[in-house]
């Protein structure tokens, strides 16, 4: 018998899906209108949707909710987020406390790197994984900043001054030379009488 009603039937709402709304996605059938996001409702277009047996996710619920999970899967450089998925009907399984090691003979190595190299900002110790050099000195990665405006530092472009690191223009101000035609940029010369 034919289907006298129209086209395709809709993956989301079920309804006939006209040639003129119908957006296609692996081989099912959506109005413009219903393909969104299961979890948040964002507009989904071929470059953003991810598709889970019969349901479609945007990149990042589908990461959230399918993807690997624990320490160093953030959600870009340097992010930490504290979102543990219950939105998306993630049950969390608490895991036991760390607890230290009572050994009172630790190995050397361990010795070792229990007492490195300590912060000159934070006076915490500096592990490998979070060590940058500047001026001499080992720092955490998030110390690493102008002791005036708060910038962060990169080893180009900090000058040091009795064991505290600036940028340079916070330096210059600070220590650079003083006085009559040393202004702060172009057409910055103060004569104050």
């Amino acid at each position: 018998m034919p289907n006298w009603g129209g086209g395709k039937k809709c993956g989301v709402c079920q309804k006939t899906v006209y040639f003129a709304e119908e957006v296609q996605c692996e081989g099912s059938s959506f109005h413009k209108s219903c393909f969104l996001c299961m979890v948040c409702k964002k507009n989904l277009d071929s470059t953003t949707v991810a598709v889970h047996g019969e349901e479609i996710y945007c990149k990042s619920c589908y990461g959230k909710k399918y993807g690997p999970k624990g320490y160093g899967y953030g959600q870009g450089a340097g992010t930490l987020s504290m979102d543990r998925g219950e939105s998306l009907g993630i049950k969390q399984e608490e895991a036991p406390g760390h607890r230290p090691t009572t050994n009172p003979n630790a190995s050397k190595f361990a010795q070792k790197i229990g007492s490195s190299e300590r912060c000159p900002r934070c006076s915490q110790a500096v592990y490998a994984a979070e060590k940058v050099i500047g001026a001499g000195k080992s720092w955490h990665k998030s110390c690493f900043r102008c002791a005036k405006c708060g910038k962060g530092l990169e080893s180009t472009t900090l000058a040091d001054k009795d064991g505290d690191i600036y940028c340079k223009g916070c330096y210059a101000k600070n220590f650079g030379p003083k006085g009559f035609g040393f202004g702060q940029g172009a057409g910055a010369l103060v004569h104050s009488e």
